[in-house]
């Protein structure tokens, strides 16, 4: 760090400790509010969606061959193969706009084209099966279709325009990766053991991750009271396969590359939900600076100005797996337009504060604003639209 950086950090610390007037009820109640989701975001999301997508990376890292990466989601990969894989993973794996990150910064740091990647990073909490259904049941059939059928187009038009943007680095990077001979690397273990090894890990996270349905009945909610025993047995079968099929080193090899993603990622994200917390507080609660109904305010009808403030708010806006539905019923209630609306759910779920920190530390500034300036863009369009058709 710089000198001049150094000082700049101390000298707004300085200012902010002198003028912030944190005995305002309104101050003091968004400080608390911006503890409060950090607390909640630590107790939700950390033990069983983060952790669980750390080891998931750091196993991307150390046991998925780089030349296979670089093959299926490498830049000269077939792109109906890459960004059809990369678009639907959130059918399978229902995690937030935080959990999908160390899965993300995994398979872009293994030789993942942009492209590939940045489509796996919109669509894994955007394209959840569990959110789309409850979306349809609670806001309507149409709003539930027009958030899939949009949150798949988002993640393979976003893919190709990064990909073509960035066309010339890209190209530097993937030679690098080659360069570096991952395309030659030799599998200690068979296909079939990798491929077991993945699906424990990755139900180990969807199950641990299960959360309570809206109703007390029905399939979604016997598999949440059976969840900590399917866990159980997967965590069973995951010891058993680390003994048999893995060696000392390379266990200690895994740890290590998971510690390194956890080190990278979780205190972006903390200070994330930190700021997020403080500007607009927990989804539901009137203790942020900026309160809700300033929100609810400007983002009705369907005009240019509501469709895009609503994609702005959702962008930075923090939401958990699934709390984005409820949200928007309340605000819907309070007269938010049907476009603003689908501008935020196809906004939200697969952007946040936290998340953006993130991204840029491991895309960089450039590459993390256009993303986020083509989320942002896409949803406005996509909300104006659905706002005319279904007014």
């Amino acid at each position: 760090m710089k000198e001049w950086q150094k000082f700049s950090i101390i000298l707004v610390v300085f200012l902010a400790a002198y003028f912030i007037p944190f005995g305002s009820p309104q101050v003091g109640g968004a400080i608390m509010e911006a503890f409060y989701m950090l607390q909640e975001y630590a107790r939700e999301h950390v033990l069983f969606c983060l952790i669980p997508a750390f080891f998931i990376a750091g196993a991307i890292a150390n046991f998925i061959s780089q030349g296979a990466v670089i093959k299926y989601f490498g830049g000269n990969a077939k792109k109906w193969i890459a960004y059809t894989v990369a678009s639907v993973s959130g059918t399978v794996l229902a995690v937030c706009s935080c959990t999908v990150l160390p899965l993300f910064a995994g398979i872009y740091q293994r030789g993942a084209g942009i492209g590939p990647a940045v489509a796996f990073l919109y669509a894994g909490p955007a394209i959840n099966v569990l959110a789309i259904i409850l979306t349809a049941r609670v806001l309507g059939w149409e709003m539930g279709l027009a958030r899939a059928v949009g949150a798949i187009v988002f993640a393979i038009v976003i893919g190709l325009l990064m990909a073509w943007f960035c066309r010339k680095e890209e190209a530097e990077r993937m030679q690098a990766c080659i360069d570096q001979g991952g395309e030659d690397e030799e599998e200690p273990r068979t296909p079939g053991q990798n491929i077991a090894f993945f699906i424990t890990l990755v139900l180990i996270l969807i199950f641990a991750a299960w959360g309570r349905p809206a109703e007390a009945v029905g399939f979604w909610n016997t598999v949440f009271n059976l969840k900590w025993f399917l866990v159980a047995g997967l965590l069973a079968a995951l010891t058993y396969i680390l003994i048999k099929w893995f060696e000392k080193e390379e266990r200690i090899t895994w740890v290590e590359t998971t510690w390194g993603f956890a080190q990278q990622i979780l205190p972006l994200l903390f200070a994330g939900v930190l700021v997020a917390g403080l500007l607009m507080g927990r989804p539901g609660s009137e203790a942020g600076l900026i309160p809700s109904q300033y929100i609810e305010a400007v983002v009705g009808g369907n005009s240019l100005q509501a469709n895009l403030l609503a994609s702005v708010i959702g962008a930075f806006m923090y939401f958990a797996t699934l709390t984005e539905v409820p949200i928007l019923q309340g605000l819907m209630g309070s007269g938010m337009g049907n476009g603003p609306a689908l501008a935020l759910l196809l906004a939200g779920p697969a952007l946040s504060l936290p998340n953006m920190l993130v991204i840029r530390s491991v895309l960089g500034t450039k590459k993390t604003i256009m993303f986020v300036t083509l989320v942002v863009a896409m949803a406005t369009i996509s909300g104006l639209i659905f706002g005319i058709i279904n007014p």
